[in-house]
Formats: structure tokens, C-alpha cells, sequence
């Protein structure tokens, strides 16, 4: 096997287990950004993967092949809603952010399963029949050497992580809400002396956090899982979470982090087309991401910036 072909087989897949985690973390972003925590990702992935999964195999024969499409959006939008209960636990009634977060995680895997068992009679659903495929771009997977390595057999969603993080960049270092929804999180009282609602401010980026985990739990479902069961999701947000820290809270890092995790994820699955890897214990590439992932934590904590305000309730008049 040449070396491009190594690269072919590590770069196709490190991307496609790292669109999860990067359109989950650049959600971790935008809450932590505004000052909540939000230990929930994990539960939200969950709810995202629920919710993508059931209405897929739900409605198949009306949608056609928009259905993982749409599956995905719907699974944003009720995601984000679900976010809603952290969000009112955490900035209304000021509860701690990281119990409220943790409960989210039982809730949403408690109320999928219990959702499942229900409807389909059994602890798992369905396989879906109609997931997201690999493709190949045109016109850009004719271009020698990187159209073999990027455009050729991928899945569409990895390049809409890209781009959802190329935008998460842009909206929150560019534009005025950004620039409102850092001000809460760096100093609540400034921004609500300059006229900004914080409490309306982090019920938002709450609510992005939630859709967009939403739609990294989705992705991971409709494309790797290909259905839901209470091993669908098992772990993908704490590393989203440990992603949105080893990026220093900035969208671009949290996807280098995110992209790092992925491809730690992938090593299981490569392993057989990298001479390296080939002797390797099976059980040491499995637990790999999560070593990695508290390795590159043990790092980070310490030498990375916070949010000033992050985890911190604001009660307006306080000092």
C-alpha cells in the first residue's frame, strides 16, 4: 500500500467521525461563550440522535431521499427546544449550571429510551434505510492528489461541519451578536449596563448549543449508528465538551480539537490499512479517544483562558 493510500484511508475517515463532534463543540462554544456550561451536550446529542433517527424511519416514503435531510433539521429544532430546560434551570432560577447539565444527560437518555421501548416494542430501533451516503464531489475530485484525499468518498455533513464552524468564527468575532454574546460572558454587568439582555442573550446561545448538538447527534446517527439505542451516543459530548476547552473556547480551535478526537475515534476502524497500527490490540485503539481526550484535558487546564464569567449566575443589580 503506497503512502497516499494510507492517507486516503486515515484523512476519509478521521473527518467523517469529527463532523459530530465539531458541529457538537462549536455549540459548547457558543454556551460556554455566553457563560453557561453546559455539561448537557452529551444528553442533547442524544435527544438529536432520538429525534433524527425516529422521524428518518418515520417518514421514509414522504420525504424520499430529503429525509436524512430533514431528519436533521427537525432534530435541531427539538434539540434546541430541549435545551430550553437547561436554560431556564441555569439562568432563571440560577441552579448550578453542571448538576442541571448532568440531569439533561439522564433526561434525554432516559426519555429515548423509554420512547423507544414504546413505539418499536424493544430496547433499540429500526436500522434506517435511508442514512447519508458517501459521494464525490464534482469537478473537485478530479484534481490530482487532494481530490483523492478530501473530495473523493466523502459525506456531505463533514463538509457542512466545516463550514458550520467557518461560520460559528465568523458570527461570533464578526458580527454585533457575537461581539453581545461574548460581553455576558466575559462581564454580565458591563453588557447589561450597555443595554444588553443577558438573561435573552444566554437563553440564545443555550438554545444554539442545543441545535447544534442537536445536529452533531443526528450526523453521528444517520451516519455511523444507523439507529438508536442506548449505545448510540456514548461519549461523543464529553469529548465535544473536552474539544470546546482544548480549543480555548474559539470555534476554529474547537474544531482542530474535534478533528484530533476524530481521528482518534477512527483508529479502530483504520487500523487494518496502517502498517503501524496493524499489531496493535484492538481494545487499545477502542479506548484510545478516550485517553487521548483526558490526556489532552490534563494539558490544556490551566493554560487556557475561560470565559470570565463562565459558570457564573447573573442576578441583576448584584456586584
Amino acid at each position: 500500500m503506497g503512502f497516499l493510500d494510507i492517507l486516503q484511508s486515515i484523512i476519509g475517515p478521521a473527518i467523517f467521525f469529527s463532523a459530530p463532534l465539531i458541529l457538537t463543540a462549536i455549540g459548547g462554544v457558543f454556551s460556554e461563550r455566553s457563560g453557561v456550561v453546559n455539561i448537557g451536550l452529551e444528553g442533547l446529542m442524544v435527544m438529536g440522535a432520538f429525534v433524527g433517527i425516529v422521524f428518518n424511519l418515520t417518514f421514509i416514503g414522504t420525504f424520499g431521499s430529503w429525509t436524512p435531510w430533514i431528519s436533521i433539521f427537525v432534530a435541531m429544532i427539538i434539540s434546541a427546544i430541549f435545551a430550553i430546560i437547561h436554560a431556564i434551570a441555569s439562568v432563571t432560577f440560577r441552579a448550578d449550571q453542571v448538576v442541571s447539565g448532568v440531569a439533561i444527560n439522564f433526561l434525554a437518555l432516559g426519555l429515548g429510551l423509554f420512547l423507544t421501548k414504546q413505539w418499536y416494542g424493544k430496547g433499540q430501533t429500526d436500522m434506517v434505510d435511508r442514512p447519508f451516503y458517501t459521494t464525490d464531489v464534482p469537478f473537485l475530485s478530479d484534481i490530482p492528489v487532494i481530490g483523492e484525499l478530501f473530495f473523493s468518498g466523502m459525506y456531505l455533513t463533514s463538509y457542512l461541519a466545516i463550514a458550520v464552524a467557518i461560520l460559528g468564527w465568523y458570527v461570533l468575532y464578526k458580527t454585533p451578536f457575537g461581539l453581545r454574546l461574548r460581553s455576558v460572558g466575559e462581564h454580565p454587568m458591563a453588557a447589561d449596563t450597555n443595554g444588553i439582555n443577558v438573561t435573552k442573550m444566554r437563553y440564545i446561545a443555550v438554545m444554539i448549543s442545543g441545535a447544534m448538538a442537536g445536529l452533531g447527534g443526528s450526523v453521528f446517527a444517520l451516519t455511523i449508528a444507523l439507529n438508536f439505542s442506548h449505545s448510540t451516543i456514548v461519549g461523543q459530548g464529553f469529548m465535544s465538551l473536552a474539544a470546546v476547552i482544548f480549543g480555548k473556547w474559539h470555534p476554529l480551535g474547537a474544531m482542530g480539537a474535534a478533528l484530533f478526537f476524530g481521528f482518534a475515534q477512527s483508529l479502530s476502524i483504520i487500523s487494518s490499512g496502517v502498517p503501524l497500527l496493524q499489531d496493535v490490540p484492538q481494545v487499545f485503539l477502542l479506548i484510545a479517544p478516550y485517553v487521548l481526550t483526558i490526556l489532552a484535558l490534563a494539558g490544556v487546564i490551566g493554560r487556557a483562558e475561560a470565559p470570565k464569567a463562565i459558570g457564573t449566575p447573573y442576578i441583576k443589580g448584584s456586584r
